[in-house]
C-alpha cells in the first residue's frame, strides 16, 4: 500500500469522524439507536480537544507521512486541516462553541422527536 494512500485514507476517515461527531445526532431522529455511537464520538472528540492528546488516526496520517518520506505536520488534524479553512485562524474557542451548539440542538431535537412520537402513540 502507498503510504500517500495511508495519508488520504487517515484524513478521510478523520473528516467523516468529525462528521459524525458533529452532526450525527441528526441522522439520529431518522435511526435512534446511532445516538449511543454518536455521543461515544463527541465524547471521544471533547477528550482530545481538552486533553490536546493524540488521536490515532493522527497518529496514522504522521506515519504515512513519514512512510512517504514527508515531515510529520506540527499539530494536530484541526491545526492542519479544519481551522482556516471551516473557521479563521485564531478562533477555535468561536469553533468549538458552535460545535457544542450544534451537537445539543440535535440531542434536544432527538428528545423532542421522541417525546412527540410517544405523545402520538399514545393518542392514536
Amino acid at each position: 500500500m502507498s503510504y500517500r494512500i495511508l495519508i488520504a485514507a487517515a484524513v478521510c476517515a478523520h473528516f467523516a469522524f468529525l462528521a459524525f461527531g458533529i452532526f450525527g445526532g441528526f441522522l439520529a431522529w431518522y435511526r435512534p439507536r446511532l445516538i449511543w455511537l454518536q455521543v461515544l464520538s463527541a465524547t471521544w472528540l471533547l477528550v482530545i480537544v481538552v486533553t490536546e492528546m493524540t488521536c490515532p488516526l493522527t497518529w496514522l496520517e504522521d506515519r504515512g507521512r513519514e512512510g512517504a518520506g514527508l515531515a510529520p505536520l506540527e499539530g494536530g488534524f484541526l491545526d492542519n486541516h479544519v481551522e482556516g479553512v471551516f473557521y479563521p485562524h485564531g478562533y477555535e474557542w468561536a469553533a468549538r462553541i458552535v460545535v457544542a451548539v450544534i451537537i445539543l440542538t440535535s440531542w434536544a431535537g432527538l428528545l423532542l422527536r421522541r417525546r412527540r412520537l410517544k405523545v402520538r402513540d399514545r393518542v392514536g
